[in-house]
This record gives C-alpha cells, structure tokens and sequence, in this order.
C-alpha cells in the first residue's frame, strides 16, 4: 500500500486552499449521508438483509457484530488515509457507509415502529438534533482552531469503558438505559471535536476522502445515541 510522503498540514496551508479542502471533505460527508440514506431505504426493501440484520440483535451475537463493525471500521479509516489511490479510498468510504446501515437496521425498525404507535417522528427529531450539534461543534472546533488532540487519550478510555460497560451488560443481562444513551453522546460530542481538529492539524489536502469518513463516524456515532436516547424515553 503505497502512503503519503510527509506534507504540511492544512492548517498551514493559504486561506484559498484551506476552503478548497473544507468543500471537498464537506462535499463528501453530505454524499456519504445521502448514500446512506439511500442504501437503508434499499436494506428496508429486502426481507433477507433485514432478517440478517434482526438475527444479530440477540446476547452475544450483537457482541460479534459490533466487532465485525470495528473491524470493517478500521480498515476503511485506515485505507482511506494511507493510500494515494483514490479509487480504494472512495471505496473504502462506500464499505463504511453500507456497515453503517446495516448496523442501524434494528434501531431505525424501532424508531418507524413508535412513530407509527404514538405519531411522534424520532427520527427526524433525532436527525435535526444530530446536524445541529454537529454543526455546533464543528464551528466551535474550525473558529477556534484550536487543536483537540489532547482528547484522544480520554476518548480512547471512554470508549473501552463504553464497551465495558455493554459486555458487562449481556453477561449479567442488565439494561444500560438512558443514562447510558446520554453519556455516550457526550462521548460522540467529543469524538467530534476530535475529528474535525484533526482534519484540520494532522491531515493534508490530498486527504479529503480520509477526513470526510472520519466525521461520518463521528457524526454516525451521535446519531445513533440520540436516536438510542429518545427511542427509550
């Protein structure tokens, strides 16, 4: 796999190539929701993929998708950033989007379930609560320029605490709840910061593939908490 040669950062980049890089990473993440958005209506239309999709929600079997799910995200973060090849990041970038929906078969089947029972649409009220504190965070990260990576060592324990915490849950088969739910946004919130900090300070401007995947999962991940959050409010 051929890598990048050392470049200097955007953040040292001229103010004109910076908004050429922000448009294309921004370009690529509204693509990537909409691709998935397209791709769990298409899921939706399948009874395999769903019956698939609703066979690993029981103990141990979500446990092994969850790690198929870190698997195929880490390789798609890891090809989209360390290789020149275009073609094998934007495919990276569409194996990280279809893992995404799939995933996320199971908890959009409950939140179209309880719009259809009591009329409240969560899923739209989880996505405009999902864009708008993304975008919040986004700026506050961008305005400042402030560089987040002091955060990773305290994301990186609050995801393994994270998942701790839900190996503990199916082992003594107890449920993790709102509060759960409302930690990891806080979680996500971070990761966020994070994200959009280093695009900024540890990327180059060949790498708007790498960048844009990495906010999806960002942005994907609050998505699913808030989604989580008022499914069981």
């Amino acid at each position: 796999m051929e890598e990048y040669q050392q470049i200097m950062p955007v953040s040292a980049l001229t103010e004109e190539k910076k908004v050429a890089f922000y448009k294309k990473t921004y370009t690529h993440l509204a693509m990537a929701v909409l691709l998935f958005v397209i791709v769990e209506t298409i899921f939706f239309q399948i009874p395999a993929v769903l019956k698939a999709a609703f066979w690993f929600t029981g103990g141990w079997k979500w446990m092994v998708m969850l790690a198929g799910f870190m698997f195929v995200t880490n390789y798609a973060e890891k090809t989209a950033v360390t290789t020149t090849d275009k073609g094998k990041q934007y495919l990276a970038l569409l194996l990280y989007v279809v893992a995404e929906a799939f995933i996320f078969i199971p908890l959009i089947y409950i939140a179209i379930g309880i719009a259809q029972e009591s009329g409240v649409n969560i899923l739209n009220q989880a996505a405009i609560m999902t864009l708008s504190l993304f975008t919040g965070l986004s700026a506050v990260a961008l305005l400042t320029k402030k560089d987040f990576s002091f955060m990773r060592s305290g994301l990186t324990i609050g995801f393994f605490i994270a998942l701790g915490l839900m190996i503990a849950g199916l082992i003594f088969g107890f449920n993790l709840g709102l509060w759960f739910s409302a930690f990891m946004v806080v979680l996500a919130s971070g990761s966020i910061l994070y994200q959009t900090s280093s695009m900024v300070h540890n990327y180059n401007e060949e790498q708007y593939v790498g960048a844009s995947l990495g906010l999806f999962a960002s942005l994907m991940l609050l998505f699913w908490y808030i989604l989580s959050f008022l499914s069981n409010d």
